[in-house]
């Protein structure tokens, strides 16, 4: 089984159009958390994995980062590993 995703995005956001494109590309499914319009939410979640802008990408219950680290998982051929639960 699969460890669960989440994505904290915006609408505008740039990289988290990357990060979503790849994640469907690999077939990944996952949760979109848009905080463009919910500054409380946002602060929330940059408070609890210490991350300050988006996307902030959640793997399991741990964060990797944003879409740069996600693309240097997949570079580096970590990222199926990274999503095994266990």
């Amino acid at each position: 089984m699969a460890k669960s995703v989440s994505i904290y995005t915006t609408r505008t956001c740039p990289h988290c159009v990357r990060a979503k494109d790849l994640l469907k590309r690999k077939g990944i499914a996952f949760q979109e958390i848009d905080v463009t319009d919910n500054a409380g939410k946002r602060r929330e979640a940059e408070e609890r994995y210490g991350w300050l802008t988006v996307p902030i990408i959640v793997i399991g219950d741990q964060c990797i980062g944003g879409a740069d680290e996600l693309f240097r998982l997949e570079g580096a051929g970590q990222l199926s590993k990274y999503l095994k639960s266990g």
